[in-house]
């Protein structure tokens, strides 16, 4: 790959061009949820949030780009996404590029080991989507793990999942083993109102405030909240500002919350996915990498309201050590960790958190703090890692010879889950279990040196200070073969318990901070990506502000790196803001119904009557069952505008309704 010193090296025909984009200058990070979408004079930028081609142009190199040099603290995938940025947008010679990896692999959260033997270990998965508009970016141009070139992992993605629906066919369990009705959201209209009015409240009202504390008791007990909050992890206690940008960010997905046919997975685990394959890729390129090394602190000078990052204090294997940062030199950090501190358990050991002394003081929370010591506009990382029964959750992997276990996935599955197609679609949650237990089998093999005899299940569950249903114990203080236990009398399984066992390896990871990016926040506790008056130093990954997106995404990560790339080296080009997908009226329309337990909502008869036979009749939902060519047929338009004739007539009702309409406007305007 070749490194343009300059952009004065660029064709000469076009320097009064590059000259003018220069002077003009670009908002590296537009908001698309504060701009009125227009065409005019000041519109030369695409619009903040458009996707695709258009807006995969490749900037011109800064100026002695060369000779200047790149300090990335963790190799997660924001670390490794920010060298990538720097190397492809950035033309840095990638040699020029040095990592500090605390761990002796790279990946962070992103992580899968072990073996058939010992057993597999994953600490979490990712549920993916096609609108992930910075990772795909990536993906796009990194080599295939399995393809010839040019083949790339965007390219072997595809692939898979385009010849591979994902689905569900048993999302919700009951009653040792019985499927319950996940079809419809069970939300009432007053709970229907609730989501509105989350969607529609403002962002900085909702500062410190937890989801129990906007929706009632009802709502959190509809299939609605179990879906969302076992798929994305939420807890009543966490942040509803979150659950908000995730309303705003994924509401294209809505109609496939219940069956998960919203998601895409990959072929393999996290780390053989997608760390490995970048990683080799930047290994190629030249980059250098520093494993167990532990960044304790930046050293800064100040000058007015300016901060420049001057060293990087380290502790390794040889003891302390101080790397100097140059006048032009970049500084990324990867700030907070959901999984530092994990505790390990196995089939007959449980896992033991450290003390609450000891917790966080690894790299990613204890230099945090320190920033955090040096200026407020590092944020205020207790927020985050400072309630820890409120940030902990535990997985377990389960490594799975043929038995009676996988006699019922097979029952559960929409493929025979040794065929290497999609299994059980995503998670399968136990609606019963009072530690609101799930599980999940992804495609098989999980990992690609997988016996084809085994199967590598996942599980985990939300309520951490519950004792089980069968296992009379909170689900830390159980060991491998105790979850399994609880697991196989939730699916009915619990008479043939020791020939599960026998046939199953169980690995336990118990982490105290992995929903930490979750928990209620204010302005100000989070740092924006360049924190204001930095020079030299971008924070990236989950623990950084951004205008619209959500955490707890490998989408996010990409996302921080690529702004802090583009803001640290002046980079004349956007990053588009979230898809639009909730300002797309067909996904609005969709949505609406779906909430509604899909039945036709206040209006829709007469939107049919208008658009039923016209060019625009597509942008309708369906209902179930329910064909194109039966969208004009009379009878909801009648029926809806008969109840309305009939309110109409009625004088003292039409006031009630009106008042009624009002008392709603308000509620929904926060006022009272």
């Amino acid at each position: 790959m070749a490194h343009p010193k300059s952009s004065k090296t660029a064709p000469s025909k076009l320097q009064v061009h590059i000259d003018a984009l220069e002077t003009q200058g670009v908002g590296v990070t537009p908001d698309a949820s504060s701009r009125h979408l227009h065409n005019g004079m000041d519109t030369p930028l695409p619009p903040a949030d458009l996707h695709g081609a258009y807006v995969n142009n490749r900037p011109l190199p800064t100026e002695g780009i060369a000779d200047r040099r790149a300090w990335i603290v963790g190799s997660g995938i924001a670390g490794l996404s920010a060298a990538f940025f720097l190397i492809r947008d950035g033309h840095m010679p990638a040699g020029n590029i040095t990592f500090f990896e605390e761990q002796d692999i790279e990946g962070g959260s992103l992580d899968g080991a072990g073996n058939a033997e010992d057993g597999y270990i994953v600490r979490g998965g990712r549920e993916m989507e096609m609108t992930y508009q910075n990772f795909w970016d990536v993906f796009s141009e990194i080599p295939a793990l399995e393809m010839p070139k040019p083949f790339t992992v965007l390219d072997e993605y595809r692939i898979v999942n385009d010849a591979d629906k994902n689905w569900s066919k048993a999302r919700l369990l009951e009653k040792q083993g019985q499927i319950k009705d996940f079809s419809t959201m069970e939300l009432s209209k007053r709970q229907q109102l609730e989501l509105v009015r989350l969607l529609l409240a403002r962002k900085e009202d909702l500062d410190d405030i937890t989801v129990e504390e906007w929706f009632s008791e009802g709502f959190l007990n509809t299939n609605f909240y179990t879906f969302w909050r076992t798929m994305f992890a939420f807890q009543n206690w966490h942040s509803v500002l979150e659950m908000k940008l995730y309303m705003h960010r994924f509401l294209h997905l809505m109609d496939g919350l219940n069956d998960m046919t919203s998601l895409v997975f990959p072929k393999y685990n996290q780390y053989d996915g997608f760390v490995r394959p970048l990683m080799s890729w930047l290994k190629d390129q030249g980059v250098n990498i520093q494993y167990d090394t532990v960044v304790e602190n930046l050293e800064m000078t100040t000058s007015g309201d300016t901060r420049t990052v001057t060293a990087i204090q380290c502790h390794g294997s040889e003891g302390d050590k101080t790397f100097n940062v140059g006048d032009r030199d970049l500084v990324f950090v990867t700030t907070g960790s959901m999984t530092e501190d994990t505790a390990y358990g196995d089939d007959n050991t449980a896992p033991q958190l450290k003390e609450n002394d000891q917790a966080g003081s690894g790299s990613g929370w204890q230099l945090w703090k320190n920033l955090a010591q040096q200026s407020e506009v590092f944020g205020r990382p207790e927020k985050f890692c400072g309630n820890i029964p409120g940030s902990t959750w535990e997985s377990v992997t389960l490594t799975c010879k043929p038995s009676p276990l996988m006699d019922k996935l097979k029952e559960l599955s929409v493929n025979d889950p040794y065929s290497g197609f999609t299994a059980t679609g995503g998670i399968i949650t136990f609606i019963d279990s009072s530690w609101l237990m799930s599980f999940t089998c992804n495609r098989q093999p999980h990992f690609p040196d997988q016996p084809d005899d085994v199967i590598v299940l996942w599980t985990y569950a939300l309520l951490m200070d519950k004792p089980g249903d069968y296992v009379k114990k909170t689900m830390p203080e159980c060991t491998g073969r105790e979850v399994l236990t609880e697991m196989c009398y939730h699916l009915g399984l619990i008479d043939q318990i020791d020939e599960v066992i026998a046939a199953t390896k169980t690995r336990v990871a118990l982490m105290p901070f992995i929903t930490a990016q979750f928990m209620p926040r204010a302005r100000g506790d989070r740092p924006w990506v360049v924190p204001e008056g930095c020079t030299n130093l971008a924070l990236i990954g989950q623990f950084v502000e951004t205008h619209n997106d959500v955490v707890f995404t490998l989408e996010s990560s990409v996302r921080t790196a690529r702004i802090g790339v583009y803001s640290l080296l002046g980079i004349n080009k956007q990053v588009p803001d979230i898809y639009p997908g909730q300002y797309d009226i067909r996904r609005l329309l969709r949505a609406t119904r779906t909430l509604n337990s899909d039945e036709a909502f206040l209006g829709e008869g007469l939107l049919r009557r208008i658009l039923g036979g016209t060019y625009f009749e597509h942008i309708l939902p369906l209902g179930p069952g329910e064909k194109p060519e039966e969208l004009s047929r009379p009878g909801m338009f009648e029926q809806q505008f008969q109840a309305l004739r009939g309110l109409l007539e009625d004088s003292q009702a039409l006031d009630d309704a009106k008042d009624w309409v009002q008392g709603i406007l308000n509620k929904l305007r926060g006022r009272r």
